[in-house]
């Protein structure tokens, strides 16, 4: 068997899809309220920190895809104030990421991105920025599934989509999408 380079990230892709579905649908529970109320967190609400999340998605993106748009996808800094439109650019955002990513072959994990960060313009190799972003990614999720154990919602699992033997709770999900455990498992 040969090993395949972008077979993890791929996965990641997905991971990062399904979490978002996953974590967008308890969102969408949410009262327009509950959204904003002041949370502890790095962002102080629901609503400031899962629009961070799209922000920043955006910006690694537009940069790995040879764009310019750099710091200026922060000028709005929630561009979503309801949650059915921020979980619907989420996820269009999620799916042009994982196209992005299953048109990578070896040299483009290992291709130069340019990071247009307003005076300056960083370079980096891809999967870096990938690596970068899907931790990003996890790590604001975390602050989310936090500031919902503050809720009257119970937080949603995150974490059961990369392994086998996750198979039989990440199903609804999956049907979701219109995605096999193959699509998942075996990414081509």
């Amino acid at each position: 068997m040969t090993y395949d380079s972008t077979r993890i990230f791929k996965k990641l892709a997905r991971n990062n899809r399904l979490a978002n579905l996953r974590l967008h649908h308890a969102c969408l529970q949410l009262t327009a309220d509950e959204l904003v109320a002041p949370r502890t967190s790095f962002f102080p609400t629901i609503r400031k920190t899962l629009n961070h999340i799209y922000l920043v998605d955006l910006f690694y993106l537009d940069a790995m895809k040879g764009g310019s748009l750099g710091h200026s996808v922060f000028g709005e800094p929630e561009p979503y104030s309801d949650m059915a439109s921020l979980a619907e650019a989420q996820a269009a955002l999620d799916m042009d990421l994982i196209a992005f990513v299953d048109g990578l072959d070896a040299d483009g994990l290992a291709a130069t991105v340019q990071v247009h960060r307003g005076g300056r313009v960083q370079q980096d190799r891809c999967d870096d920025i990938l690596s970068h972003l899907f931790q990003h990614q996890t790590h604001h999720r975390g602050q989310l599934h936090a500031m919902l154990s503050g809720t009257r919602l119970k937080p949603p699992q995150l974490d059961e989509f990369i392994v086998g033997d996750d198979a039989p709770v990440r199903k609804t999900e999956l049907q979701a999408l219109g995605w096999t455990e193959t699509d998942l498992m075996f990414p081509v």
